[in-house]
Formats: structure tokens, sequence, C-alpha cells
């Protein structure tokens, strides 16, 4: 399978909170996203774009206590935190195979934990922390097809 890659550098929270907004015109429901990072690393302020852009009912939080967090709106998005995840077969009890059918968005933080499970067609997302700037992100965007961003590179 062909894949497409994009860097992106952000310079703020703002700035990655717009690249989730900008991300969400590109997305289809069905769609999976899979959040890379350290800690800190900007991935539920990624997130808090893409609700945004879908016209969530709230604003999006880090679901890593209640490991699950979903956001109706124009799509609905389905947060996935598996930081506490201990085995990867426990994202499976959580009701993941239902949420893929369900014709939102998934976006899954610490998707590491649980590969195994994860579609071929996840659209895998790495955010890092600039070694100079701690409030700098440099974003690597690999998907199955190409996402029109007008940052995208």
């Amino acid at each position: 399978m062909k894949r497409f890659t994009c860097h992106i550098q952000t310079a703020d929270a703002d700035e990655t909170t717009a690249l989730g907004r900008k991300l969400s015109l590109t997305l289809k429901p069905g769609d999976v996203l899979a959040l890379y990072g350290d800690l800190a690393a900007g991935k539920t302020t990624l997130t808090r774009g893409l609700a945004e852009g879908f016209h969530a009912n709230q604003p999006a939080t880090s679901p890593t206590f209640t490991l699950i967090n979903e956001y109706p709106g124009t799509v609905p998005l389905y947060h996935f935190d598996c930081y506490r995840i201990r085995e990867a077969r426990e994202i499976l009890f959580l009701g993941f195979e239902e949420y893929l059918d369900m014709e939102g968005i998934v976006v899954v933080e610490w998707p590491q934990k649980v590969e195994a499970f994860l579609p071929e067609e996840t659209i895998r997302i790495h955010l890092n922390t600039s070694d100079t700037d701690n409030n700098v992100r440099l974003i690597t965007i690999d998907s199955p097809r190409e996402l029109t961003i007008d940052t995208c590179c």
C-alpha cells in the first residue's frame, strides 16, 4: 500500500490546535488516527483542534483516566488514550472494534500499546518537541491517502 508523508512544524499550542482544525477538513467518517509522542508532545492539543473542526459539543480533553471520550459533532470523534493500558487486548474490552464501525473519527493516543488492533489504513501522526524550543512541535503525518492541508509540504 502506497503511503503519503507530510512534515509540519508548529510554533505553539495554538498552531497545533489550528493544524487539528485544518486536518479535520480532510478526514472522512471511518478514519483512524494514531497519535505518537511523549508526554506533553501535543497529542491532546491536536485532538482539541479536530474536535473544534467537527463542531464538537465540548472541548477535547485528555481521556487518560476514562480511557475514552466521545465528542458528538458534525462527525463524531472517539478519543482513546491507551497510556494506562497494560496489555493490548484491553482495548477490545473498551469496544474498540465497535467504534471502528461507527462511522466517526477514531483518535488513539499511545497507539504503540495496541498496534496489533489498528487497521492497516490508519493515519499515523508523530508529534515531537523541538530540541531547541519546547513550544515548537515537529509533526509527521503518514497516511494511506494524500491529505490536502495547506501547511503540508
